[in-house]
């Protein structure tokens, strides 16, 4: 356990944030496996909105890196495209 004031109270910011990004991670990862299962349903365009909406999301938040974000929402839409 940390002596430092000023360090203790880092602990505790940390642990907080910590579990503000997981609860993100984990709404992401949420919402992309419905758009995954949407695919060739009726709700896909609302699925995958509601997708790419939540990563840029967890981009805006720091929560993901907006390359990583970008990644992500590219294979996605890579995925739901009709394949030719």
């Amino acid at each position: 356990m940390a002596n430092i004031k000023s360090q203790k109270k880092r602990i505790l910011t940390n642990a907080k944030s910590a579990e503000r990004n997981k609860a993100v991670r984990a709404e992401v990862k949420t919402r992309v496996k419905a758009a995954q299962a949407a695919v060739g349903t009726d709700g896909e365009t609302e699925a995958l909105r509601l997708a790419i909406k939540r990563i840029d999301k967890a981009a805006q938040k720091g929560v993901m890196h907006k390359n990583a974000a970008a990644r992500k929402k590219s294979r996605l839409m890579k995925q739901l495209q009709p394949a030719d």
